[in-house]
């Protein structure tokens, strides 16, 4: 990326504008992790995606044991009539949890880039008569969701594998409403012992300097550590001015 800067701005009056090259936002490298796409940003591999041939391991019974999705939900104190969105919901497991409390007259905003993953989750909102959950074909780039609408946006294992992280963080920092959470859950690269690939893990420090750009308008709020293998990182919407 080129920008150009008034020469008068750099000491030198009456020369015309100065050409200044940016690094750019993401780079490639032949050598890098076997998991991972080689494409590199703020100094971090972006992990290969898991395909919906994977939504059995979402699906897998010890999840709760290994990741307590009950508390997680809990940690994220949505309230009755709140809009909410699941970026990366996959088959939709934590979907159907957070429409449970979101309630009826709320609604959840189930979004992924696969639509195979969005037919498994339409399956079960059908057997289950659930009709307070939207299901909406992202992009690479955009979660497709319209500004300012979102009381809460989720990513649980899933920032890191986006293949645009800038492009879609400023798509959802927009959808978030002054006073909205955007949540980052994340396996702890800071624990040896999560049995996890490494680069499917992530420093919380990493996640904040990635979050906390200014051009998002996000600010850090809280960090939880009460699950058993990931930290919960909650971001608030600045309100606008």
């Amino acid at each position: 990326m080129i920008l150009f800067a008034a020469a008068g701005s750099l000491g030198m009056a009456n020369e015309p504008p100065v050409a200044i090259e940016q690094a750019p936002r993401y780079t490639f490298r032949e050598d890098h992790d076997p998991n991972g796409t080689g494409k590199f940003y703020m100094g971090r591999e972006i992990a290969l995606v898991m395909s919906f041939h994977g939504a059995p391991w979402l699906e897998r019974p010890e999840r709760e044991e290994e990741e307590r999705l009950s508390k997680l939900v809990q940690l994220l104190d949505l309230k009755p009539n709140q809009v909410a969105a699941d970026i990366g919901a996959g088959s939709g497991v934590i979907t159907m949890m957070m429409a449970d409390q979101v309630g009826p007259k709320g609604k959840v905003l189930a979004v992924d880039i696969q639509q195979e993953m969005l037919d498994l989750l339409a399956d079960k909102l059908n057997r289950r008569n659930l009709l307070n959950v939207d299901l909406v074909l992202g992009t690479e780039k955009s979660p497709k969701i319209a500004p300012g609408t979102l009381d809460l946006a989720l990513m649980v294992d899933v920032y890191h594998e986006l293949e645009f992280p800038y492009e879609m963080m400023k798509e959802m920092a927009a959808s978030l409403k002054p006073g909205g959470r955007l949540v980052f859950v994340e396996y702890r690269r800071e624990d040896p012992e999560v049995p996890i690939k490494l680069i499917h893990k992530m420093y919380e420090a990493q996640v904040r300097k990635e979050a906390e750009q200014p051009e998002f308008g996000l600010k850090w709020k809280a960090t939880h550590k009460d699950l058993p293998r990931q930290h919960v990182i909650v971001f608030e919407k600045s309100a606008q001015k």
